[in-house]
This record gives C-alpha cells, sequence and structure tokens, in this order.
C-alpha cells in the first residue's frame, strides 16, 4: 500500500507539473505556421523544440501560460499576404503589433475570430481594400493603429460600438467618402490625416486638433444656433420715416466721397520720391504676416563672432522680401536689406522653451564653422518673435533644383552635381554630429534643408531646430518620408535617425523622385519602399532618374550610391552606418573610378528599358 501511495503521488506531481510547464500546444502550431508560410528576417528564430512561452521572441503568454496573449513582430520584414487560419487560430490573443513590415493584401478576413483583440497595430505595411464593416467583434479593443497602409474605401460606423477605444489612427490611407459619427466618450487620440475623407467634421469629433483631418477635404460646421422657444415674443421690427432714410444716405455719401479723397492724396504721395520720381511700392518683410513692431527694446538682433552682418530689427522690418517655403518650423524669407546685403530670415513657430533654453541651444548652433554647414549669423528671441538669420545661397536647394519645373525646358541636373550634394551634405552631418560633446543631432535633414555652396558641394541648413520646437503633428507626406521608423517625436531625433534621413536623399537624388509621391494623381508611393521592392525583383536600372541616361560611364557609381542609400534606410537602427564611415564611402565613389572609366565625348543612355529578371542576360546590379 506504502508503495502504491508513493507511485500515485509522484504520478500526480508529474501531471500538476507537466500542466504548469508545458506549453500551449495549438498557439504553437499556429505561429510555426504563420512563419514557415510567410517571407521573415533572420532575427524571428523560433525553434520547434524549445519553450514558446520562454524563448520565442516577441511571444507574450499568459501568466498560467495556458494560450499566448501577446505577439510583438514590428520591423520583422515580414513580406507578403499573412497566411490564413494563422494567427487568427491565437484565441486569447490580446495585443498583436506587426507594424514596420511589407505586408500586403486585404485586411484579414479571420482576424474577427480575434475576439479579445485589445490592442491592433498594423501601420506602416502595405495593406490595401476596405476596413472590415463589423468592428463589434472585437468589443474590447482600446488601441488601433492602421495608418500607412493603402485601406480604401469608408470609415465603418461600426467604429462606434467600441465603446473602449482610446486611440484611433487611420491617417495616411486612401479612406473616402464622409467620416462617421464616432461618438466613444472614452476615445482621447483620433488621427485621419491625408486620406480622401470628404464633408463635414461631425460635431462629436470637432473637439479633437484640426491636424487630425488635414489633407482631406473636410468642413467644419459651427454648433448649432439654439433654437427660439415657441413662447418668447418676437422681436419688434423698427420702421424708420422717410426723413431718417434720406438722411443716412446722404451722409454715408458724402463719407464716402472724403474718404476716397483722402486714399488719393496718400497714393499719390507715397509714389513720389524726393525728387519726383516715382518709385515701385517694396514688399516689407511680415507684412501679411502680421510681426508685430511693438518689439521690447532690450531684445536686440545677437549675431555671432564671425558675422560680418549689421542691421536691428527696423531694418530688417523694412527689408524687401519674398517668401521662399514654409515648412515644418517655420516660414522662410530671402530679405534684401537697404545696403543691398540678402540674407535669409526663418521665422520660427511653436517654440515652446524659454529664452534661457533657447539661447543656450542656439548658441551651439551658432558656433558651428564648417564650409558643409550653413552658419546661423543671428538671431532675435521676444515673448512674440523668435527669428533666425542665415547667408543666402543663390543657387537654391537640392529639392528646388531636383523637383521645380519638371518637363521640357527644364536643364537636368546633372550626375557630377548630384555626387556633390551627397558628398557636401555627409560631410556636414558628419561635423554636426562632433559638435557639443557628440549630442547634437540635426533632426529635420530633407532635399529643402541642403543648399549648394559656391563650390557647388551640399550644405546643410536648420541645424538642431527640433529641440526648441513643442510636438509636431503628423508630418506632411513629402517631409514624413525622410523621418526614420523608430522616431515618435523629432525632438528625439538620434544620430541614427539623421543617417536615414540621410539615406532617404540619396535615394531622392537618384531616382528623381520625392520621399512619398504619386502615380497618376492616384497612388501613393513611398519611396524607400518602392526601391527596395525593385531591387528585390532585380529590376535594378528602373531605380535610376530618367535624367541621369544621357550621362555615360557612370552606372558604377550609381550603383554604388544606391547601396549605400539602401545600407542607410535599414529599418533597425543598428543595423545603419555611422556618418563619418558614410563621408568616406561617399568620398570613395569618385576617387576609386575616376581613373578606371575610359572617356567619352559620346553622350548616349548608359542604361536600356529594364526587362523581368529572367529575360536579362547579365545579373543584377546590387547583391541579392
Amino acid at each position: 500500500m506504502e508503495k502504491r501511495l508513493e507511485l500515485l503521488v509522484v504520478l500526480v506531481t508529474g501531471a500538476i507539473f507537466l500542466h504548469v510547464t508545458a506549453d500551449p500546444v495549438d498557439d504553437k502550431q499556429a505561429l510555426f505556421d504563420f512563419v514557415h508560410n510567410i517571407s521573415h528576417s533572420t532575427s524571428i528564430k523560433w525553434n520547434e523544440n524549445s519553450s514558446v512561452c520562454k524563448t520565442w521572441t516577441g511571444v507574450v503568454c499568459s501568466k498560467d501560460q495556458s494560450g499566448v496573449i501577446e505577439l510583438h513582430l514590428p520591423g520583422a520584414a515580414l513580406y507578403g499576404p499573412i497566411p490564413p487560419s494563422t494567427l487568427s487560430r491565437l484565441s486569447a490573443l490580446q495585443v498583436l503589433n506587426l507594424s514596420s513590415n511589407t505586408l500586403t493584401g486585404p485586411f484579414p478576413s479571420d482576424f474577427s475570430k480575434l475576439r479579445n483583440l485589445s490592442s491592433l497595430c498594423l501601420q506602416y505595411n502595405n495593406f490595401s481594400g476596405p476596413l472590415p464593416l463589423d468592428f463589434s467583434v472585437w468589443k474590447n479593443l482600446t488601441v488601433m493603429n492602421l495608418s500607412n497602409n493603402a485601406f480604401s474605401g469608408n470609415i465603418p460606423s461600426s467604429i462606434s460600438s467600441l465603446t473602449h477605444l482610446t486611440v484611433l489612427n487611420l491617417a495616411n490611407n486612401w479612406l473616402s467618402g464622409e467620416i462617421p459619427d464616432l461618438n466613444v466618450p472614452s476615445l482621447q487620440q483620433l488621427d485621419l490625416a491625408n486620406n480622401n475623407l470628404s464633408g463635414n467634421v461631425p460635431q462629436s469629433l470637432q473637439k479633437f486638433p484640426s491636424w487630425a483631418f488635414s489633407g482631406n477635404t473636410l468642413a467644419f460646421l459651427p454648433p448649432a444656433l439654439p433654437v427660439q422657444p415657441p413662447n418668447s415674443k418676437p422681436r419688434k421690427k423698427v420702421k424708420l420715416g422717410k426723413h431718417a432714410m434720406l438722411g443716412i444716405v446722404i451722409g454715408g455719401c458724402v463719407l464716402g466721397f472724403v474718404l476716397i479723397a483722402v486714399l488719393m492724396i496718400i497714393c499719390r504721395y507715397n509714389k513720389k520720391g524726393e525728387n519726383g520720381i516715382v518709385e515701385k511700392p517694396k514688399k516689407e518683410l511680415f507684412s501679411k504676416e502680421g510681426l508685430s513692431r511693438k518689439h521690447d527694446k532690450n531684445n536686440r538682433i545677437s549675431f555671432f563672432e564671425g558675422s560680418n552682418l549689421a542691421f536691428d530689427l527696423e531694418d530688417l522690418l523694412r527689408a524687401s522680401a519674398d517668401v521662399l517655403g514654409k515648412g515644418t518650423f517655420g516660414t522662410t524669407y530671402k530679405a534684401a536689406l537697404e545696403d543691398a546685403t540678402t540674407v535669409v530670415v526663418k521665422r520660427l513657430k511653436e517654440v515652446s522653451v524659454g529664452k534661457k533654453e533657447f539661447e543656450q541651444q542656439i548658441e551651439i548652433v551658432g558656433s558651428i564653422r564648417h564650409e558643409n554647414a550653413a552658419a546661423l549669423r543671428a538671431y532675435y528671441y521676444s515673448k512674440d518673435e523668435k527669428l533666425v538669420v542665415y547667408d543666402y545661397y543663390e543657387q537654391g536647394s537640392a529639392s528646388s533644383l531636383l523637383h521645380a519645373k519638371r518637363g521640357e525646358g527644364r536643364i537636368p541636373l546633372d550626375w557630377e552635381t548630384r555626387l556633390k550634394i551627397a558628398i557636401g551634405a555627409a560631410r556636414g552631418i558628419a561635423h554636426i554630429h562632433t559638435q557639443n560633446g557628440g549630442k547634437l543631432v540635426h533632426g529635420n535633414i530633407k532635399a529643402s534643408n541642403i543648399f549648394l555652396n559656391s563650390q557647388g558641394y551640399g550644405c546643410v541648413c536648420d541645424v538642431g531646430l527640433p529641440t526648441l520646437m513643442g510636438p509636431m503633428p503628423p508630418p506632411a507626406a513629402r517631409t514624413g518620408g525622410y523621418r526614420a521608423p523608430e522616431v515618435k517625436d523629432t525632438r528625439k531625433s538620434s544620430p541614427a535617425s539623421d543617417v536615414y534621413s540621410f539615406g532617404v536623399l540619396v535615394l531622392e537624388l537618384l531616382t528623381g523622385k520625392s520621399p512619398i509621391h504619386t502615380i497618376g494623381g492616384e497612388e501613393v508611393v513611398h519611396l524607400v519602399r518602392w526601391v527596395n521592392s525593385v531591387v528585390r525583383e532585380e529590376w535594378t536600372a528602373e531605380v535610376f532618374d530618367v535624367e541621369l541616361l544621357r550621362y555615360p560611364n557612370i552606372e558604377e557609381e550609381m550603383v554604388e550610391m544606391l547601396q549605400i542609400g539602401m545600407s542607410c534606410v535599414a529599418r533597425m537602427p543598428e543595423q545603419r552606418p555611422n556618418m563619418p564611415d558614410l563621408v568616406k564611402r561617399v568620398e570613395e565613389i569618385r576617387q576609386v573610378n575616376t581613373g578606371t572609366r575610359p572617356s567619352s565625348g559620346i553622350s548616349t543612355p548608359i542604361l536600356n528599358t529594364p526587362t523581368p529578371p529572367s529575360e536579362t542576360a547579365g545579373p543584377s546590379f546590387l547583391p541579392q
């Protein structure tokens, strides 16, 4: 009896032990089926013989290990449609994060089986087609981010049934139609920007900031006026007599004639100079922007050491000016002072720091002296206005040279110039990263912030401004294409995110395409994804700008530059090269290849029309 009792205890204990430590077999098999039927990176190392709850990347199980409750695979290089009947078998799943991959196809219909979902993040993929009609199946959903895909059709009204929803992000898709009345009291964050939505913004959603609806054709209706109670007495209409009406008419006519006469005298006086010569009226800086002239006299323009400029705020206000552009951080003007000096003035908006912190950051930026970093010459700070002053670059920005006036009559941007822009920008950014003990980053690298210096090399402008600003709304389409996937707040940029932005610039120089652009006015194309897909299909020749086809003997240089650009836009920050290495690699492109190419005076296209991989005689340009 004693031996039988001992054996029973052992068996019961073993059964309990196995129950506690055993993996959820069904969920493990579902995940295994998923990963074996989709293209993915080597970072997903799921071993069938190891514990799914303890060792599998991105998998979180319940406390009793009875089921998988969370799956996190952001940036795992997942490619293609989600295999059906795989993830939908994870019946206990609460959190699903597959963001920043290249997943395609429609919204998985079998996700309706995931009834316990509380967080669904599928942003930055290539999903397309309509959204599910019935969202009520996910009654526990609190966070839903489907932004930066290609979803189309209407926004389902069933979203209003998600009574626990706190975050809804559907930005940067192709959603159309009117916005339904999503009266969800728990909703705290909403973003519907950059779709094809039309009509009126429902009253229930007008509490959210206007940028949440930007990039659509929407109208904000004012609140309905209160209806007059039925028992209230109507106002009596007061009738004017004939004599009173006649007096009002005569008085109005006399006043009108007097005003016209005064205006004519003023205009005639202003048009004459000192010698009676009629002068062309000047357009004053900020005249349309309403810059207050009641500035604090103690707040003078501060100049940095080495600047040969000398003017005060009144000189700047009187300057003839043209708007060069309106960007993320403010409006930029070309200002021509009365002494014939021309400068660039950026009027900053949304500055969130105080005067002391502003001046500390500006002093760091103002101390930068490098031929490939635009020198900050002066600044002005007051309660109402913050201005920064730079040199004016006659040749313009890389953006204007690349994208302005495409078509007939345009002077193409040659390969030599594009290469020098990349070399100069790399040198400038690398120098910026050495400043302030290696803590300074740019944070807003884009083609419109790269100018050409007197030698034709790229020169980086707008250094370090993001740290001065408040939280930025979601970026506009073109600007958003430069931002690294991991950057959610530009004030927290890093050297690695600067490298990503530089990589996008390199791809922009090679392709002639904006970071985010449209084809035929309809299909939105993300430059980084497009280049990756073309290279993956071994159609590399299709990547390069057609304007470069006229220049001979540059194929190898362009391919080497393409490899550099693609290494910079790696999804994981730790996989990107650093700027000093990039400077060396970009500079070596011309040093290595100059002596090896035969000279030719004949301008013939360097590449023929690309053909499918199976029909090409030679290998692809890039290793796969």
